[in-house]
């Protein structure tokens, strides 16, 4: 993953692909390259999850692929990319492929599984958590091998975000195969459950202290009050989610500003 600061933190935005028409979603994006920031991210489900739960929705990876084109510096991709939905195989082909449409700018999101509504709408076994949980770690080195073979290869090794905080299951799929690990929660929580994730790593054979970057979401915070204590728990990519059909990024841009003066 591409560090844009000195410091090596790092400012995404999810671009929630809900409630707006897809012109607003290109601009907004726009604007977010525009502002500064380092990733821009939407999400895989096929349903809004906030608001009118039959509002307008718009699907992830072939929206990726129409950010690769229109953007030209930030890093994109999906917070996050849901396993059950494609075949590993198929996933790392539709990954690769927007990778070289980029320039090697994607990040891979993925995680198990969780909203219900997609899969008994769209045909999918919903199982259960643990089932759902097996299939990521059954997937992740079947994605990894695909990219091993394919030609042409994809053009850096591509970044895998795991979104997940389940210390027994998740987290040890995070030391094992995750370059990015995504969670949300307070600083206290943060700590914790990264020192859960070492526990993994060492487990595993893995510095994850050192190999794992540490991504939080920061909905709604103010960086003068809570950037600095999630920069001492280890967190280094801070990533705020915004809704449509405005898609109003003045928070963003507060993030945006507390980076930069880490520079200073």
């Amino acid at each position: 993953m591409t560090t844009s600061s000195s410091s090596g933190v790092r400012v995404g935005v999810q671009i929630q692909p809900q409630h707006a028409d897809y012109a607003q979603i290109r601009d907004a994006v726009l604007r977010a390259e525009d502002l500064g920031v380092d990733v821009v991210l939407n999400w895989d489900h096929f349903f809004p999850l906030s608001g009118d739960p039959d509002g307008k929705h718009f699907e992830c990876w072939t929206m990726l692929g129409a950010w690769a084109e229109q953007t030209s510096r930030v890093e994109i991709g999906a917070l996050v990319s849901c396993n059950s939905y494609r075949n590993p195989e198929l996933l790392a082909d539709m990954a690769r492929t927007v990778d070289h449409i980029s320039g090697g700018r994607l990040i891979l999101g993925i995680g198990a599984g969780w909203f219900e509504r997609d899969y008994t709408e769209y045909g999918y076994e919903f199982g259960t958590a643990g089932s759902r949980i097996a299939d990521l770690a059954q997937a992740l080195p079947r994605i990894r091998a695909r990219w091993a073979a394919m030609n042409p290869a994809p053009t850096r090794d591509i970044p895998v975000m795991v979104g997940g905080s389940g210390e027994r299951k998740m987290l040890r799929i995070v030391a094992e195969h995750a370059d990015v690990w995504h969670s949300f929660g307070d600083v206290e929580t943060l700590r914790r459950k990264s020192a859960v994730l070492d526990e993994h790593g060492a487990a595993v054979g893995r510095d994850t202290a050192s190999l794992v970057t540490r991504s939080v979401g920061v909905d709604g915070a103010d960086p003068r009050e809570v950037g600095d204590a999630l920069l001492d728990a280890g967190a280094r990519l801070l990533t705020l989610g915004v809704d449509g059909p405005d898609y109003d990024l003045s928070t963003v841009a507060q993030w945006v500003r507390w980076r930069d003066a880490l520079e200073r």
